[in-house]
């Protein structure tokens, strides 16, 4: 162990010990192991390496080609659990979470509130089948398409939240995000065009059409977005605010459908 440990830590890993333990733990057998550990040191995640990343409490699988999903992005859950409580207090809620990648947002809020009626949407067919596996613990179903695009029309004007863990990182600040991001994520799960928020003006411009009346849109961005997202979500006539958690340095803007 003490070997690995060292191996592990001269790659650059922080958290080598946890590392080490959760490597020895995936393994089956020292050639497994082996097998593992040279794909860490080569700089792809841990959680790809595992197949799998902690999340909200929960165990969620994390396939290649498939963006990992963040610690910090637990806060947009929060942010929807309270306005859904705030919102719809005593009836199961519709929620839709678009550009869900392995699912694990819309995922975290179903074990949150038991009884939801949970879609979500990847342009990824690998996302796709990855949120498939997870979201079927919560009877949710999975759609491949654009945003809303596949989405069942009958849920139009009939959703409780809609969560949108958008692309937010602008195109010329790719380049310096870190490596295991860089090179191992799809460029399209990170890329938010010039100014990062393209993605979220596309969310926004649907959100009235499918959000019920007095329901409400959920996107993570930068801290130093918020005043540009605020904008676009109040240009779609929504009601818009931003919720900050300074401990996991996550920003949360929000848009409700007035009516």
């Amino acid at each position: 162990m003490s070997d690995l440990v060292t191996r592990l830590r001269a790659a650059g890993c922080v958290f080598a010990e946890e590392e080490a333990r959760l490597l020895t733990e995936a393994a089956p057998d020292p050639g497994a192991l082996e097998h593992l550990v040279r794909r860490r040191v080569g700089g792809e995640p841990l959680e790809l390496v595992l197949g799998w990343v902690a999340f909200d409490g929960l165990r969620v699988a994390v396939d290649p080609g498939v963006f990992v999903p963040r610690q910090r992005t637990a806060f947009l859950v929060d942010v929807a659990q309270r306005s859904l409580a705030a919102f719809a207090p005593d009836r199961p809620a519709t929620v839709v979470d678009l550009c869900c990648g392995s699912g694990a947002v819309g995922l975290a809020l179903a074990h949150r509130r038991p009884g939801t009626t949970l879609h979500a949407t990847d342009v990824d067919p690998a996302a796709v089948a990855c949120a498939a596996r997870n979201l079927a613990a919560v009877g949710g179903t999975v759609h491949l398409g654009d945003l809303a695009a596949p989405l069942p029309m009958d849920l139009r004007g009939q959703v409780d939240a809609l969560l949108a863990n958008v692309p937010y990182v602008p195109t010329g600040a790719i380049a310096a995000m870190p490596p295991e991001s860089r090179d191992h994520e799809p460029r399209g799960s990170v890329d938010g065009g010039p100014d990062g928020l393209d993605v979220l003006r596309r969310v926004a411009a649907l959100a009235p059409e499918w959000l019920r009346p007095g329901a409400s849109v959920h996107s993570e961005v930068a801290a130093a977005q918020v005043d540009a997202a605020l904008e676009v979500l109040a240009g779609q006539g929504l009601r818009a605010r931003v919720d900050r958690d300074e401990d996991r340095d996550a920003t949360v803007v929000t848009g409700t459908r007035r009516g």
